[in-house]
């Protein structure tokens, strides 16, 4: 159906198209080609001091083998459908202690941000990489995953999928494990050690379109962070920024999600950018004030906020902080699409 018509004269000859299940290009092409980006979305934020207690009286209300993943679907409130973004999926997950969160694979590519942890760990194609508050892990596409608390208190994290994007493309499958935990034939961190000191394996190869890298522990970030900040000098549009990267090529860790730690200093003010990719924040360290748009969003310890495709975004702390992130950078930039603006 045509909402406008331009060209009222030819509505007779519109319904007969209709009836052959085709539109007029003329009436719509300001629709399909635009001098700018559509936005989708609004930009949000969830706090974490609202957002904990009902996760935790869900801890109460139903077992992580009763709801498959017991996750607080993180939903952009202008979207139509679950989604903190046209593109991308996010949500807080809980396991307590004893608990595994079974074993299964999916199409959809995952990532997970440790917020709280006492001891677990996810396991991903045979490997169990430890789940630390700051640690960073990867379960790509079709990769056999579970999760367990070995500690004795509650283990939080921030999932990000790109959910949405492969729905669009109809390739979603998923699959479960016939037993609740994976078998497990390699070392803990084994991929870490084998890939991420600065060499690779001499032999065999890695042919898969991700990092072969499952888990970037925060205590190798936060030192490289650092070491960064004690001789650069911040860039004005982002303070210290760094990419998680693929060891194989330096690309990104996904081929549908990159994935990025940053620092700003105490009283530290960006200047606006925007860029095509939806960027999903969560705050590891700090606090301060994120503008997005004609929005401001206060911001604390363990928050999560959305930032929109192509809307200016400002970030001012009241402390030093650190910023985990997320976004459909890759997929884009494998598609040649993504853009971004200094302002």
């Amino acid at each position: 159906m045509l909402d406008e018509i331009k060209h009222p004269h030819l509505k007779d000859a519109y319904a007969e198209m209709a009836g052959a299940s085709a539109l007029p290009l003329w009436e719509i092409y300001h629709k399909l080609v635009s001098d700018k980006p559509a936005i989708h979305g609004a930009p949000h934020l969830w706090s974490y001091a609202q957002m904990r207690p009902l996760l935790m009286n869900a801890g109460t209300q139903i077992s992580a083998a009763e709801a498959e993943r017991r996750v607080l679907v993180l939903k952009n409130p202008a979207l139509d459908r679950p989604g903190i973004s046209q593109t991308l999926f996010a949500g807080l997950q809980l396991v307590m202690p004893g608990e595994i969160a079974e074993a299964h694979r999916h199409s959809q590519g995952a990532l997970r941000f440790v917020l709280e942890s006492s001891g677990g760990y996810t396991a991903v194609e045979g490997e169990r990489c430890e789940m630390r508050r700051g640690d960073f892990i990867t379960t790509p596409s079709w990769c056999w995953h579970d999760h367990k608390n070995t500690g004795d208190g509650p283990m939080i994290w921030l999932d990000g999928l790109d959910v949405p994007l492969i729905g669009f493309f109809g390739a979603k499958f998923a699959e479960e494990c016939p037993t609740a935990e994976q078998p497990i034939y390699r070392n803990t961190d084994d991929s870490v050690s084998r890939w991420g000191s600065g060499l690779r394996p001499f032999t065999g190869q890695h042919i898969h379109p991700y990092s072969p890298v499952y888990s970037y522990p925060y205590a190798q970030a936060r030192p490289a962070l650092d070491a960064i900040s004690t001789s650069d000098a911040p860039d004005p549009h982002r303070g210290w920024k760094m990419i998680y990267t693929n060891p194989r090529d330096g690309g990104h860790v996904l081929p549908t999600i990159g994935a990025y730690l940053q620092k700003l200093p105490l009283g530290f003010v960006t200047k606006p950018s925007q860029t095509t990719e939806a960027q999903v924040f969560s705050v590891l360290e700090g606090r301060g004030t994120a503008r997005i748009g004609d929005i401001e969003l206060a911001f604390e310890e363990n928050d999560t906020f959305v930032a929109p495709n192509w809307m200016p975004v400002e970030l001012e702390t009241t402390a030093e902080t650190v910023l985990f992130s997320f976004s459909d950078r890759a997929a884009q930039e494998n598609l040649g699409i993504w853009r971004h603006r200094d302002l």
